[in-house]
């Protein structure tokens, strides 16, 4: 369907379209939007590649986008990087001809870079017609510039391309002939309508199938819940926005405190309607619940099943995450009686109630966590070799906090002032510079219950600031609150020695006893998880 016959939307529930460039595309449409402003609510955003990145997955978490149009290299960057659907805009061969005759009356030696890939029919049209044609390519920015001085140094007067090589041309002296016409750019916003009008029936059938779930089952976390600058943090975004393309199984390592739900929720949340964005997210630790339990847990039970079994018999959390995502945290706890079972469903994605017979099919997306590691547990046996890599189908690394230094500061200042808004405190107005100074006192400490930790600390902070609004936040300071930061830190250690940790001054039972058996305040109080309060508790016996 094309501009000629436009299918009219609800006045009230219009798609939402972005534009994004930073060249002169911007221009073509702003003239184009004009004529599709009945159809659609457009809003151009004049920025591009990573910062165009941030600023629409920002916006996301709040605001609804239907589609994003974009050219050339930047829309190549953000498709790999946003869940939102990204409509390239493309020029056609018309499009070719039409510049290369613009080109021609500037010079008869003309240029033409493309985005990755010669245009192969180039040389033939060029030989037909007797022009003159120097076809290159570029990748980066840094690219497409070396492109345009080798050529302007090989005596070409005119380069025909996009709007940042027809920038880059003006920019060394040269002609730069824009390739894109408004016929293409058309072309793009009917995509990207037909493309929202496609969004919204499978919205309209989740709904009639009673798709949406209670808030009690959905992810609460999305990507932008996954702070951090530094190149690691990219790195986990980009291979989220990945992931979420694909309903195949996730493994996700990493040590304990690094946010591996929070990556498993963003997983969820970035994921298309129709791999689960709105649909459940069931999350279960395999290694808080007791074997006996931890079963009927996950595939349920027949009334009478076992001693105490509910009435009526219970649906297990495979058929609650039924359409959407279950999250098995701490998997390699699973017990291997559970494996077994665990895998036969995954095979034949149906699930048998304990005490049942009856095969229920569900439809569900894995993702599994754990800190631990799973190939070495395969190979002292501990853990099935044939579920491991059924779970591992798509695997990510967490980095623990004290491989992304530079990520510290930001964390525990934006931190701090969010728990203390929960305390209903303001921070100081000179927070930034006081955490400034704090900077080497943070980012030496080894972090070993990594960004959970950080919070912890900085929750700790807050409840002293607010109780003195005058204290200045000092490293001598933060050190009276959290005596742990002076600890000798793991990279002052000799090569090839681990640091040991400094043996706890308490028994975990003794600490969960004075917190009156409260666990998660006894896990707060200790900087770990509450898995491995558990663990710690296992053991002391």
């Amino acid at each position: 369907m094309r501009h000629s016959t436009p299918l009219p939307f609800d006045a009230n529930d219009k798609p939402v379209i972005w534009t994004v460039s930073v060249s002169r595309l911007s221009d073509l449409f702003r003239d184009i939007t004009l004529e599709y402003d009945s159809l659609a609510t457009i809003e151009p955003i004049n920025l591009g590649f990573d910062e165009a990145a941030k600023h629409i997955r920002e916006r996301l978490a709040t605001e609804r986008c239907d589609a994003v149009i974009s050219a050339g290299s930047n829309a190549a960057y953000l498709k790999g990087r946003l869940s939102v659907p990204v409509v390239i805009a493309k020029f056609s061969g018309l499009d070719v001809m039409q510049a290369l005759a613009r080109a021609r009356r500037v010079s008869d030696r003309i240029g033409i870079i493309t985005y990755q890939e010669r245009l192969s029919e180039l040389a033939e049209f060029s030989s037909t017609f007797g022009f003159d044609v120097a076809q290159r390519t570029y990748v980066t920015e840094e690219d497409a510039r070396a492109q345009i001085n080798d050529l302007k140094a090989a005596g070409i007067k005119a380069i025909v391309g996009a709007g940042l090589i027809t920038d880059l041309a003006e920019e060394a002296g040269l002609t730069g002939v824009f390739v894109y016409s408004a016929a293409s750019i058309r072309h793009a916003f009917d995509d990207a309508l037909e493309m929202a009008r496609l969004t919204q029936l499978e919205s309209n059938r989740s709904r009639a199938r009673g798709a949406v779930v209670t808030d009690t089952l959905r992810a609460k976390h999305g990507i932008n819940d996954l702070r951090g600058d530094s190149a690691a943090m990219e790195t986990v975004r980009q291979s989220v926005v990945l992931y979420a393309k694909s309903p195949a199984t996730v493994l996700i390592q990493g040590e304990t405190g690094c946010g591996k739900e929070l990556v498993a929720q963003a997983i969820h949340r970035e994921a298309p309607r129709t791999l689960g964005q709105n649909r459940p997210f069931v999350a279960v630790n395999c290694g808080a619940i007791a074997e006996s339990l931890l079963e009927s847990e996950l595939f349920g039970h027949e009334e009478g099943a076992f001693t105490g079994a509910r009435r009526g018999g219970h649906a297990g959390l495979f058929e609650a995450a039924n359409r959407g995502t279950l999250f098995l945290d701490e998997i390699g706890e699973m017990p291997l009686t559970l494996q077994t079972r665990l895998l036969r469903v995954l095979e034949e994605r149906e699930v048998v109630r304990v005490g049942g017979t009856r095969p229920i099919p569900v439809n569900v997306r894995i993702i599994s966590a754990t800190h631990c590691d799973l190939e070495q547990r395969v190979r002292e046996g501990r853990f099935r070799a044939d579920l491991f890599y059924r779970l591992a189908v798509l695997r990510l690394r967490l980095p623990p906090l004290r491989a992304r230094a530079e990520d510290v500061l930001p964390l525990a200042e934006w931190s701090l002032k969010n728990a203390l808004a929960s305390l209903g405190a303001r921070p100081h107005p000179n927070l930034h510079a006081e955490m400034t100074a704090c900077a080497p006192l943070l980012q030496r400490y080894d972090w070993p219950g990594n960004v959970r930790e950080l919070r912890n600390l900085t929750e700790r902070l807050a409840l002293f600031l607010a109780a003195e609004p005058l204290q200045a936040l000092t490293p001598a300071f933060v050190l009276s609150v959290a005596p742990e930061l002076a600890a000798r830190p793991i990279a002052d250690a000799p090569v090839g020695m681990e640091l040991a940790k400094p043996a706890p001054t308490e028994r975990v039972s003794e600490v969960l006893a004075r917190f009156g058996g409260r666990r998660d305040a006894a896990a707060d109080y200790l900087g770990i998880s509450r898995t491995t309060l558990w663990r710690k508790l296992k053991a002391e016996g």
